[in-house]
């Protein structure tokens, strides 16, 4: 495999920012949407606050997946600033620029991915 160029690492930063931007805007609103549930069965009946209880768990998940994948993203920009992007954290090897279109931020290449699934 060839070293990234500088003009696809460029590509590939800014599709980061714009991910970066995208999953901030999502927090924000489900910070917004999470609010404690009322538990007064005078407002609510329980079926309906099972189903708020609910509709906030999924919330709160999906809300911690947004937050891993800016913590990804940051990664990966930290990694262009220090020109290590593009490379294996595990072995040190070139990812595939097919593999880095798919998800900008992935730290593994296929292979160490693959085995880290295993375990």
């Amino acid at each position: 495999m060839t070293e990234l160029s500088d003009e696809t690492i460029q590509e590939f930063r800014a599709a980061l920012i714009e991910n970066r931007k995208v999953l901030t805007t999502a927090i924000e609103g489900e910070t917004e949407s999470s609010k404690i549930v009322e538990l007064d069965q005078s407002t609510m009946g329980r079926l309906s606050r099972m189903d708020a209880l609910q509709g906030q768990a999924m919330i709160k998940e999906t809300k911690q997946r947004h937050e891993e994948g800016l913590r990804k993203i940051s990664s990966a920009l930290s990694r262009i600033e220090s020109d290590d992007y593009g490379y294996c954290l595990r072995c040190d090897e070139l990812i595939s620029v097919a593999r880095l279109e798919v998800d900008p931020a992935v730290s593994l290449c296929i292979r160490c991915a693959s085995l880290e699934e295993q375990v």
